[in-house]
C-alpha cells in the first residue's frame, strides 16, 4: 500500500500592502490540522480534500498536515511562516518513509526574509524526503516561479483559470502525475520559460481564452503531460516575479524547453491584446449616471481587492457615487469591523451616523462621515469559494445611504460571490449599478446578472499601473518597461 504525504500552506503577498499576515489572519481565513476542518472544506483546502479521495479510492494512506493560507495582506512575519515550514516538516518526518509529497501552495508567498517563501518550504520537503521521492505541487496561476521551486518539485500543475474555477480539476491533474509516476507509467520532467512580460490575463475572453485552450489541447498527446500558464503576480517585488510557461513532459527535458519556448513567445506576442481595459472613476461613474438597461452596471474596484492584498476599505469609488447622487446602487464588500459591530448595537431599521471606510491610510481614501440606515444584518457569514468550498467572511451589515446599499463585514475578503450582498439581504440582480471590490474572480457570478462589466482603476493597493510601481528587486527587463526585452 502506497504512502502519501499531503500539506497546504500559502497566501498571495503583495509586498506594497500595509497590512502584515500574521498568525491571526491565518486563524481568520484558514488553518486547520489532520483534516480537522471535517465534511465542510475551506476553500483553500479543497486539493487536499481531492487528493484524499483519490488516493482512498487506490486504498492507499494519507498522511495529511497542515492546511494554513491567509487572505492576501503584505508580508507574512518570519516567525509565523517559519513555524508553519517546522510542523509540516515535522509532520512529515514522523510520516516517514512515504512514497510521495503533494503540496497545494499558491506561489506568491513572501515573508521577512524570505523573498520565495513556498520555495524555501520545497527546499526542505526535498531534503527530508531525498532526491527519488516525488514532489507534486498545485499553485495558483499567480505565482511566481524560479529556480527555487522547479529545483525541489518533481512536476508543477497550476491553475488554468481566472477565476479559478478549476481548482479542484488541477489538483487531480497533480495527482494523476504523481500516481502514474508511481506505477512506472511516466517519468515526468519539467521545462520552462521566461516571458518577460507583466501584466493582468483573464482567460474568459480572447485571445487568452482561445490560448489556455491551445494549452489545453496539447495535453496528452505526444508525450506532453501538462503545460501550465504561469500569470505571476506583479503586486509582489520579488527576484522571480514575471509570466512564464511550464511544460512537464515524459522524460524528455528538451521537448519541454522547447514546447514552452514556443508556447512563451506566442504569449508574449499577445501581450497588448491581452490586457484588460480599465475605465478612469470619471469614465466609470458617467457611464453608470447613463446606464438604462434592465440588468446592472457591473463596476470592479480592482484597486481594492482584498483578493491582491488590499484593505478593502477604500472609498474612492463610493464617494463620488455619493457626490454624483448616484442611486438604486450597491456596493461590497467594505472591510470595516467598527460599522458592523455599531449595526448590530443598533438593530434593523435603526440610523446612525457613521465614519466609513478609509482606516488603512492613503490608498484607502477619505474616511466618509455619513448617515446610514441599516437594513441587513448576520453573524458567521459565509460566502462561496470554489467549487464546494466556502469562504469566512465573519459579520455582515448592509446600511442604506442615500439610495446605496454599502455591505460591510469583519472578515476582510474579496466579493467573489453573489452572497456577498444576498447573505444581508441585498439582491444585486435588482440594482441599477453593482460595485464588486474584485479583480476578476466576480466574474463567474456576476456576468450572467450584468449587462455590462468595467473594469475601474483608482488609486489602491492593487491598482493596475506597473509602470508607476517602485520595484527594487523584480527585473525591469519586461515588458511593459521594455517594448520588446527579446530585442
Amino acid at each position: 500500500m502506497k504512502k502519501i504525504f499531503t500539506a497546504t500552506l500559502g497566501t498571495e503577498t503583495n509586498t506594497f500592502a500595509s497590512l502584515p499576515t500574521g498568525l491571526q489572519l491565518f486563524r481568520d481565513t484558514c488553518l486547520y490540522r489532520q483534516a480537522s476542518y471535517g465534511d465542510k472544506p475551506p476553500m483553500f483546502g479543497m486539493p487536499l480534500v481531492v487528493w484524499r479521495r483519490l488516493a482512498q479510492a487506490r486504498g492507499w494512506q494519507v498522511v495529511e498536515s497542515l492546511c494554513a493560507f491567509a487572505q492576501p495582506a503584505g508580508k507574512t512575519v518570519r516567525k509565523v511562516y517559519e513555524a508553519f515550514r517546522d510542523e509540516i516538516v515535522a509532520d512529515l518526518k514522523a510520516a516517514l518513509p512515504v512514497d510521495a509529497v503533494l503540496l497545494s501552495l499558491h506561489g506568491a508567498m513572501v515573508a521577512e526574509g524570505y523573498d520565495d517563501a513556498e520555495g524555501d518550504l520545497l527546499a526542505h520537503v526535498r531534503r527530508t524526503v531525498g532526491p527519488d521521492v516525488p514532489v507534486g505541487v498545485e499553485l495558483d496561476l499567480h505565482a511566481n516561479v524560479g529556480r527555487q521551486k522547479l529545483d525541489n518539485a518533481t512536476a508543477i500543475v497550476l491553475f488554468k483559470e481566472y477565476p479559478h474555477v478549476d481548482v479542484a480539476d488541477r489538483a487531480v491533474d497533480v495527482f494523476d502525475l504523481i500516481a502514474d509516476m508511481l506505477d512506472g507509467k511516466t517519468r515526468p520532467v519539467m521545462g520552462w520559460f521566461d516571458c518577460r512580460t507583466i501584466g493582468v490575463f483573464h482567460t474568459t475572453r480572447p485571445p487568452m481564452r482561445g490560448f489556455v485552450d491551445k494549452c489545453t489541447a496539447l495535453q496528452g498527446k505526444d508525450g506532453v503531460l501538462s503545460v501550465s500558464v504561469i500569470h505571476g503576480f506583479p503586486w509582489a517585488d520579488v527576484p522571480d516575479m514575471g509570466s512564464k510557461i511550464l511544460v512537464v513532459t515524459d522524460n524528455d527535458k528538451p521537448k519541454a524547453e522547447r514546447l514552452a519556448r514556443e508556447l512563451g513567445m506566442e504569449f508574449f506576442a499577445m501581450r497588448q491584446q491581452t490586457q484588460p481595459a480599465y475605465a478612469t472613476l470619471d469614465q466609470a461613474l458617467a457611464r453608470a449616471q447613463s446606464h438604462n438597461q434592465p440588468k446592472p452596471l457591473v463596476l470592479a474596484d480592482v484597486s481594492d481587492n482584498a483578493g491582491g492584498g488590499a484593505s478593502s476599505d477604500s472609498t474612492f469609488i463610493l464617494q463620488a457615487m455619493l457626490q454624483r447622487g448616484i442611486k438604486d446602487a450597491a456596493i461590497a464588500m467594505f472591510w470595516d469591523p467598527m460599522a458592523v459591530r455599531l449595526a448590530f448595537e443598533v438593530g434593523m431599521d435603526a440610523e446612525l451616523d457613521l465614519r466609513l471606510g478609509g482606516k488603512l491610510g492613503t490608498m484607502s481614501g477619505p474616511a466618509l462621515d455619513v448617515r446610514a440606515r441599516v437594513i441587513g444584518l448576520k453573524r458567521d457569514a459565509l460566502t462561496k469559494g470554489f467549487g464546494d468550498s466556502h469562504v469566512f467572511v465573519g459579520d455582515m451589515a448592509a446600511f442604506d445611504i442615500d439610495g446605496i446599499a454599502v455591505v460591510c463585514n469583519t472578515l476582510r475578503a474579496q466579493c467573489k460571490s453573489v452572497d456577498a450582498f444576498t447573505n444581508v439581504g441585498v439582491d444585486p440582480a435588482a440594482k441599477k449599478v453593482v460595485v464588486v471590490k474584485s479583480m476578476q474572480h466576480f466574474h463567474a457570478e456576476y456576468a450572467p446578472v450584468a449587462s455590462e462589466i468595467l473594469y475601474v482603476a483608482v488609486p489602491g493597493a492593487v491598482a493596475p499601473d506597473f509602470l508607476k510601481m517602485p520595484y527594487t528587486k523584480a527585473s525591469r527587463a519586461q515588458w511593459p518597461f521594455l517594448a520588446d526585452p527579446f530585442a
